[in-house]
């Protein structure tokens, strides 16, 4: 019987691989650290895309992810290093330890984070455990899609193809996202995600998965914040450092643990 999860796990974590390659959003976020080097957490590292440049960079970091189709592409990046350990644990669930710099939320994980508590709570979850993993005077860092229109970006009937090809394990198809709607009422996205695989023995797997995100506002962004025991000590709207604005498509925010 074919272990449909895993190789779609597998698929997409080489699709990932090919799809992800840019490092602009790295290359910022090293720029924000300075030079002095700091011990870091990563929440959904995934590949190490962000977490193997951080450990060359001379940061001792930490990784954490659910996928351990995702995380087994972390070895042969990090082979040699000794500042860098990654493991398997849920963001939401998982104690994330304590005596950080730095908590790094990137990558988008922010908007599609999947759990039990529902998109919504899952979020504000998640800024929620950030303070009892820093250090005093530490800092979390966020970076995620943003726009004052979400309805342009989210609104998509019909099919659109997100990843196409073949893995190393000569598993072959697509993942499509199918019919996505916006309720700006809630924040909601919902989709189909709809995956056409071909194994390299000729078995087919065509598996639809229900997708629900939230797409969060700059200004709940802001009370959780401040709720969470941070002040915002910068932010930016892309990786040139321009303000948030109507054409810059990113949310970076750096807050700082405020003081007891």
């Amino acid at each position: 019987m074919l272990n449909e999860e895993k190789i779609i796990a597998d698929w997409s974590a080489d699709m990932y691989e090919i799809d992800e390659t840019g490092t602009e959003d790295v290359e910022f976020l090293l720029s924000r650290l300075g030079a002095e080097p700091k011990h870091i957490l990563e929440i959904a590292c995934g590949s190490g895309r962000i977490l193997v440049p951080l450990a060359k960079a001379g940061h001792t970091v930490v990784g954490l992810d659910m996928d351990e189709a995702m995380l087994g592409k972390i070895p042969a990046k990090a082979e040699g290093m000794s500042n860098i350990t990654w493991r398997t644990g849920d963001a939401i669930a998982d104690d994330w330890e304590t005596g950080y710099d730095v908590v790094v939320i990137a990558g988008n994980f922010l908007m599609n984070i999947v759990s039990e508590e529902g998109p919504e709570r899952a979020q504000q979850v998640l800024l929620e455990k950030a303070k009892p993993a820093l250090k005093p005077g530490g800092m979390l860092y966020i970076d995620y899609n943003h726009t004052f229109y979400p309805e342009q970006w989210y609104v998509h009937p019909g099919e659109r193809v997100i990843w196409q090809g073949t893995d190393s394990h000569g598993t072959r198809g697509r993942m499509l996202l199918c019919d996505s709607t916006y309720d700006a009422a809630t924040g909601l996205i919902r989709s189909t995600r709809r995956y056409e695989l071909e194994t390299a023995a000729g078995e087919k797997i065509q598996k639809e998965m229900p997708s629900v995100k939230h797409y969060v506002s700059l200004e709940q962004i802001y009370i959780w914040l401040s709720e969470g025991g941070f002040r915002i000590e910068k932010e930016y709207g892309d990786y040139a450092g321009n303000p948030i604005g109507e054409t810059t498509g990113r949310a970076i925010i750096c807050a700082a643990v405020t003081e007891e």
